[in-house]
């Protein structure tokens, strides 16, 4: 986006040169499609028919009926937590432990991963993110 914004900004030809530091950016960034597997994996739990209801605690209670019902009850607010973090179950009872995404080994997603590793340790839960291996980084080429 800050290319585009630049040549709008400065026109051509001074534009050419952050549209090609643009792409040098993109060809050389780490890639991953993690976020698209996780995407996919919804898709077919919801194509498979699961149409569990959200859990009571995630559930705003608008109305005095809503609350006698328990919604809202129980509901840990992140912002409130230590690390902005709580191990609270999203997702209704028949998938309750499954996971969608798990976090590449590259790039930025091995920063994410090691968040959640530190998170789930706080709650002692060390096992959480065991699906996942230790993210390592390529061996670089040798070729200076």
């Amino acid at each position: 986006m800050a290319a585009q914004q630049a040549v709008h900004f400065i026109g051509m030809p001074e534009g050419n040169l952050a549209l090609s530091e643009a792409a040098v950016y993109l060809a050389t960034a780490p890639k991953s499609n993690s976020l698209y597997e996780a995407y996919n994996k919804v898709r077919e739990e919801i194509k498979g028919g699961s149409s569990e209801s959200v859990p009571l605690h995630l559930r705003n209670p608008v109305t005095p009926l809503m609350k006698e019902m328990g919604y809202g009850e129980g509901y840990k607010y992140a912002h409130d937590e230590p690390d902005h973090f709580v191990d609270q179950q999203h997702l209704p009872d028949a998938l309750k432990g499954k996971r969608f995404y798990t976090p590449g080994k590259f790039g930025y997603e091995k920063q994410v991963l090691s968040r959640l590793k530190v998170w789930w340790q706080k709650k002692g839960r060390p096992g959480a993110t065991e699906e996942t291996e230790e993210p390592t980084e390529p061996e670089p080429d040798d070729e200076s």
